[in-house]
């Protein structure tokens, strides 16, 4: 069967990551995804590398493993928006579109004539979705953004890394552009849920994302901690601010992820370390204790899993069903059964490399397939195909 969305139309106006996530999640579904790209140059992150995909001997032929993470299924066209032909031709695009994506600063495609009120006059029943760092209003609506300054202004990276008198402290961030992917996927759930809305009434809608709303709003327990205790959240490493024992710990030969869960879960662990009495200890029983005791747990713990090999700990702990993993690398996640049987690593045929690795969508519908047959596109590799689509023979705008 065909994708679920393989009925609908998107418009990509969008670059670098946030946008682009959410048409890849789209073209994903099955949608039909036209990415609008600037002549000669394209999506900045083409050039984000190294590293570039390359032939057997080394050389690039291709585009930056960044680009490829976030643009299969999509169809790419070059247009010069600032020309009045271009506007013509994304107007004539939009008025067969269902979805519209854009990350434009604030204000720039109504210059062109291509904001929301443009052209809901010509479709709508268009939805429209602005993706911007600050949003379309307030004092900061004009600014640029990106992940990195998200992620610090944000409050992520105050909450993200060691403690500052800890070996290695002082604020991180997250090892993936997590703003910009999550943001991406808010816009997926804003636009489905307007196509639901607009299967009902025939009306469009204008959505209007802020990467800053996003962070603010997935600060999450860490928010309504501080909201709750008015006290200030701090960095504390791999340690749970609520949930406890869950950390990382050394074992004789590496290091063991911890996340025992709940009560029944510590009294498991307790057994499997050996030390029972934990589970039955005032200072320990119940996991509001822990979290007031941990330093004196911590201790006990740190110094009963030293004691043996990472191997060692993981097969008993699963036994036990208590929640611990070991830290792998990329390579080892991707070399893992489990990832293997689920077919999370995929290769894509690609007009110049042969094959292209792609690493494919978390989603699994009973009801319809999802296939990945389209790899990233080249730089207006679809020009043609698809300004004919729309009775535009030449130039090439």
């Amino acid at each position: 069967m065909t994708g679920p969305l393989s009925h609908i139309r998107v418009l990509d106006l969008s670059r670098i990551m946030a946008g682009p996530w959410a048409g890849q999640i789209l073209a994903d579904l099955g949608a039909d995804v036209i990415k609008v790209e600037r002549p000669g140059v394209g999506d900045d992150t083409r050039e984000w590398g190294p590293p570039f995909l390359t032939d057997e001997d080394g050389k690039r032929i291709g585009d930056s493993g960044y680009f490829l993470a976030v643009n299969r299924g999509k169809r790419s066209v070059t247009i010069d928006l600032s020309s009045t032909a271009g506007q013509s031709a994304v107007r004539a695009l939009a008025a067969r579109s269902d979805i519209l994506l854009e990350n434009f600063k604030a204000g720039t495609l109504e210059r062109f004539g291509l904001g929301h009120r443009d052209l809901q006059l010509i479709k709508p029943d268009l939805i429209y979705c602005s993706i911007t760092g600050f949003g379309q209003t307030g004092p900061r609506r004009d600014q640029a953004a990106y992940d990195f300054m998200i992620q610090a202004m944000g409050g992520l990276m105050s909450v993200t890394g060691e403690r500052d008198d800890a070996p290695g402290g002082g604020p991180q961030k997250v090892g993936v552009p997590i703003v910009d992917m999550l943001t991406g996927m808010y816009a997926v759930v804003g636009v489905l849920a307007a196509l639901a809305r607009r299967a009902e009434t025939g009306a469009g809608e204008y959505i209007d994302l802020a990467m800053l709303d996003v962070q603010v709003g997935f600060l999450a327990n860490q928010a309504m901690n501080y909201l709750l205790s008015g006290r200030e959240p701090r960095r504390a490493g791999n340690k749970h601010p609520n949930i406890q024992p869950q950390d990382v710990f050394r074992c004789r030969d590496g290091h063991l992820a911890l996340a025992v869960g709940n009560d029944g879960q510590f009294r498991r662990f307790a057994q499997v370390i050996g030390q029972p009495q934990l589970a039955d200890d005032a200072n320990y029983a119940t996991n509001d204790q822990r979290v007031r005791n941990l330093s004196a747990l911590h201790t006990i713990i740190a110094e009963e899993l030293s004691r043996h090999d990472l191997a060692h700990w993981l097969a008993e702990l699963g036994r036990q069903g208590v929640p611990s993993a070991p830290i792998n690398t990329v390579s080892a996640v991707l070399d893992d059964e489990q990832v293997k049987h689920r077919e999370l690593v995929r290769q894509i045929p690609h007009s110049v490399a042969g094959v292209v690795p792609q690493i494919a969508g978390p989603l699994r519908l009973a009801g319809a397939t999802l296939t990945y047959d389209r790899p990233p596109p080249l730089l207006g590799e679809h020009t043609d195909e698809v300004l004919a689509e729309i009775g535009i023979s030449s130039p090439r705008l």
